[in-house]
Order: C-alpha cells, then sequence, then structure tokens
C-alpha cells in the first residue's frame, strides 16, 4: 500500500486494464460455465443491498424478510412451500450444509455418505471437513447412478445418500424416486444436488418435456441445492439450500450470544443480504413464463448444437438431457481439441466421466455464437 493514495479516476483506469484481460459472459465464448450474466434488474439491486449482513439479521430485518420469502418461492418451486433454507454463496457451500445436517441427525460414530461418481467436488470437501467415510457409487450405461450400487454400499454408518439432479459433466438426472424408496425404507438423509438441474427441469417439465421426478414430492427427500446464479440469472454468488422443515437447521444450530439472533446454521457467519435482495427481484419479475421461455430458448440452441456436432463428423456422447452437450472429435483427444479451440478464443471445458468436450449451453449463449462454434469445430475436423 502506498503513503498517499491514487486518485479515484487513476484507480478506475487501472482496474480496467485488469478487467481487460477477463473474458466476459456477453462474448458468447464461455461454453464450459455453468454461470452466466445475471439479469441487469438483479445487478441493480444487488449493489443497493451491499451493506446488509443476513449473519446478523435482527439488524436487517427487511432483508431478512426477502430472504425468508425466496425460501418460500423457491420451496414452492420444488414442491415444499414450507420448506426451510438460506441463500447462501453457491452448490458448494449448500451441500456442506446438506452433509452436516445429515450427519449430526443420524449421529453415527463412523459417518459414511454415499455419493455418485458422477457427483461434485464439494462432497470430497465435505468428507475431509467433516470427517466423513465417502463412498462412491458406480453409474449405469447412461451415466446415471446405478441403485443396486449404492444399495450395496449402505452401511449401519450411512448417514445420507446423494442423488444429481443435473450432473456437472453431462447434465443427467439421476433416479431420485428410486433413491427416495430406499432412504425411506432405511431411514437414511437424502440430498438432491440440483444446483444445476433445479432452475430448469421445473420449467421444462412445465413446457412438456418428460424429465423425471427430482425434488420434495417425493417423500424421501430430506434437503435440495438449487443455484439461483446458474440458470436463475442471480449475480454470482448466490447459492441456496432447502431442507423440507426446520428440525435439520435445527440441527446444525450454534449459539452466537452477541448478534442480534442467538441462533445460527449456517456455514459462514457474516453474509451478504444482496444475494437474497437481488434473487427475490429476479424470481418476482421473470415469473414462471419468464422461465419457461428461457429454458425452452437454451434447449432450442442445445439441440441445434448437437444437430450441427453430428453433420460434421463429430460424436455425441449422449443425447442431451439438459442444456450441457458432451462430444469427442473423431480422432483428436479431448485435451487437444480443447487447447485448439482455446487457441481459437472459445472456453470449453473437459470432462472426466467420460472424457470429451463439455459445452453449458447457459443464457449468455445465442444461437449466433453456436453457428460461429460450429464453423470453427469444421476447420478441425
Amino acid at each position: 500500500m502506498d503513503e498517499k493514495g491514487l486518485p479515484e479516476e487513476r484507480v478506475l483506469e487501472l482496474l480496467e486494464e485488469f478487467r481487460s484481460r477477463d473474458m466476459t459472459y456477453t462474448s458468447g465464448r464461455i461454453l464450459g460455465s455453468m454461470c452466466t450474466s445475471s439479469h441487469p434488474l438483479a445487478r441493480r439491486v444487488y449493489c443497493d443491498f451491499l451493506e446488509s449482513n443476513l449473519g446478523d439479521p435482527g439488524l436487517f430485518r427487511g432483508t431478512r424478510d426477502l430472504e425468508s420469502r425466496v425460501i418460500g418461492m423457491l420451496g414452492e418451486l420444488l414442491s415444499e412451500p414450507a420448506a426451510a433454507g438460506h441463500i447462501i454463496t453457491g452448490g458448494t457451500e449448500a451441500n456442506l450444509m446438506a452433509m452436516r445436517a445429515a450427519r449430526n441427525m443420524a449421529g453415527a460414530d463412523k459417518p459414511e455418505i454415499i455419493v455418485p461418481k458422477s457427483a461434485h467436488f464439494s462432497f470430497r470437501k465435505a468428507s475431509d471437513i467433516m470427517g466423513l467415510e465417502l463412498r462412491e457409487a458406480e453409474l449405469d450405461r447412461d451415466y446415471r447412478v446405478d441403485v443396486g450400487s449404492v444399495r450395496e454400499m449402505i452401511s449401519d454408518n450411512t448417514v445420507a445418500i446423494v442423488g444429481v439432479a443435473g450432473t456437472t459433466e453431462l447434465g443427467r438426472i439421476d433416479p431420485i424416486a428410486e433413491l427416495s424408496d430406499i432412504c425411506i425404507e432405511e431411514g437414511i438423509h437424502l440430498h438432491v444436488d440440483a444446483a444445476f438441474g433445479g432452475f430448469i427441469i421445473p420449467f421444462l417439465r412445465d413446457a412438456g418435456f418428460e424429465l423425471p421426478e427430482f425434488d420434495f414430492k417425493l417423500p424421501g427427500v430430506s434437503s435440495i441445492t438449487i443455484d439461483p446464479h446458474k440458470m436463475g440469472l442471480a449475480p454470482i454468488p448466490s447459492g441456496c439450500i432447502l431442507f423440507r422443515d426446520e428440525t435439520y437447521l435445527d440441527a446444525m444450530s450454534i449459539e452466537t450470544p452477541y448478534l442480534t439472533e442467538k441462533q445460527q446454521s449456517t456455514i459462514v457467519g457474516t453474509r451478504t443480504g444482496a444475494s437474497a435482495a437481488a434473487t427475490w427481484a429476479v424470481l418476482r419479475h421473470m415469473g414462471r413464463s419468464g422461465y419457461r421461455e428461457l429454458a425452452l430458448r437454451v434447449m432450442e440452441v442445445t439441440s441445434r448444437l448437437n444437430e450441427g456436432l453430428r453433420d460434421l463428423g463429430y460424436e455425441p456422447v449422449i443425447e442431451p438431457e439438459l442444456n450441457i452437450v458432451a462430444f469427442n472429435h473423431p480422432s483428436m483427444s479431448p485435451e487437444k481439441l480443447a487447447s485448439r479451440l482455446e487457441e481459437m478464443g472459445w472456453a470449453v471445458s473437459v470432462s472426466a466421466c467420460p472424457p470429451a468436450i463439455r459445452v453449458v449451453v447457459m443464457p449468455h449463449i445465442k444461437a449466433e455464437h453456436i453457428e460461429l462454434f460450429l464453423e470453427d469445430l469444421k476447420t478441425l475436423i
């Protein structure tokens, strides 16, 4: 830090030099991210609520009320209007909270969790932080969790089973209904990681897509992760954890004697209320019809990409279930193809299971971006 500060204009000039090196969602060239440009209204509201702190909610009662209303709207979207939860940083923190609640409620001496091999890396974090034995269930030939493999792994120490609604790599929806039956039978916490799928599956179902049940309508589901900062168009970071009722929050609540509320169940203490306020704003502005139109539009672009890849001679791994397309070059490795595409200005990602180029068709990706992408892919065949 310098002894004497710089003029505000010079600081902004320097910042612009740094920002100019960042990629932007609006360019349409970020193809491997599950995040996207936030709605302009959400950005405005986020800035307006930057000083709010839901870690001490008694000081910010209006913002706390907004968070409660968002939880109610998302709970209703996921078939449980009375759901309890919080707006937090994202899917990782939500999954950590779900595993913490499951562990605390089960009280096992050597707690274990069962997750699909396709599960997000946040469950490895949860395992490390909370001393959970992580057991990875096999996938079936369609890259969904193998229910038989899950059954074989259950023990007296199993405190949670995880199913994914919109896997990170392929956008697959696990057989949550079957996992629900198992968890009811065994008395085990079922957590659904719908960080990605939670803001698109319900709206595609509304539009007539035949997609499986995954939410609180299934009686065995105890908790759900859903990320407003993905398909919900809320600013980063805006995540959400929902539990079927308050007892799960009570199970991980600790005393906070010097704050305005004397119990706290979130992992972090200080947390911005801006995410809750911005999420409330975009939910109220978009409505179900707005999100339904958005879901149909990204699926239309997804279909065009999948069709174009086949026409060029590329090999899609699966028929897309949601707005993720994974594919391979007929002779080039995914890593090599990703490198060549990066040289052309495209940011894709490489999935591990199975190895493939992965494109997430988020709202910032328009049809014209896909046509340019296909043109560049054509030169690599």
